[in-house]
């Protein structure tokens, strides 16, 4: 894991690859506005919580709440977009380490889209719920990072997966790496709460799942 990083962090400074992560980084820019407008809506204008308490809480919070949840939010709303710019990504390393490689398959727009809505209602839903543990601070990180680590291991692994693999193989190389895609979805969530940081994170975690897809393949043929 730690080698795939490495390379995937290597090829920021490829010129074919800068299109690609100024792409990533404005459309990371832009889904964390349009997150933070959506939140400051919902908290002024709903009952969010439909629990008194914390809707009073929020209340007093003000503009703190809505960057808070705002910022817990993202990781799980930034896989909407990572399907969009995902083969740009995937097809930059594949040159660069892969040209050996025949070419990958092309997912259709339906499917992307179909995965993405999928992994945002329930990446949602989660989150919504780790955002109670808020009141237990000591939980909440561990919560927060495990719930994330999950989704975030799961969604890039299926995505980058089933370029080269049909589903019925990538569901069984994904059973026996539960361990490493957990630790490799709960570093991509704490580099998402990193300012900065965040707005690079989807092209570098796709370019290291990149790379992790190619070696565990290699080693299961």
């Amino acid at each position: 894991m730690i080698k795939a990083i490495g390379l995937a962090l290597g090829q920021l400074t490829d010129r074919s690859f800068r299109g690609v992560l100024w792409r990533s980084v404005g459309l990371a820019a832009l889904a964390f506005v349009l997150l933070w407008g959506g939140v400051g809506f919902l908290l002024t204008h709903t009952a969010l919580f439909s629990l008194g308490w914390l809707d009073t809480v929020v209340d007093l919070l003000g503009g703190v709440a809505v960057l808070v949840l705002t910022w817990f939010l993202f990781p799980a709303v930034i896989g909407v977009i990572l399907g969009f710019f995902l083969e740009d990504a995937a097809s930059a390393v594949d040159r660069r380490h892969y040209p050996h490689l025949p070419p990958a398959r092309a997912q259709p727009i339906a499917e992307i889209v179909v995965t993405t809505l999928k992994f945002l209602g329930i990446a949602l839903a989660l989150n919504l719920v780790a955002l109670l543990f808020l009141v237990i601070p000591p939980l909440f990180p561990f919560v927060f990072y495990g719930i994330n680590g999950y989704l975030l291991g799961r969604e890039y692994y299926e995505l980058v997966a089933l370029r080269r693999l049909d589903p019925v193989n990538a569901l069984g190389l994904k059973r026996t790496k539960q361990v490493p895609l957990l630790v490799f979805g709960v570093i991509a969530a704490f580099a998402f709460t990193v300012p900065f940081v965040n707005l690079v994170t989807p092209l570098l975690a796709t370019a290291a799942m990149v790379h992790l897809v190619e070696m565990w393949r290699q080693r299961s043929a």
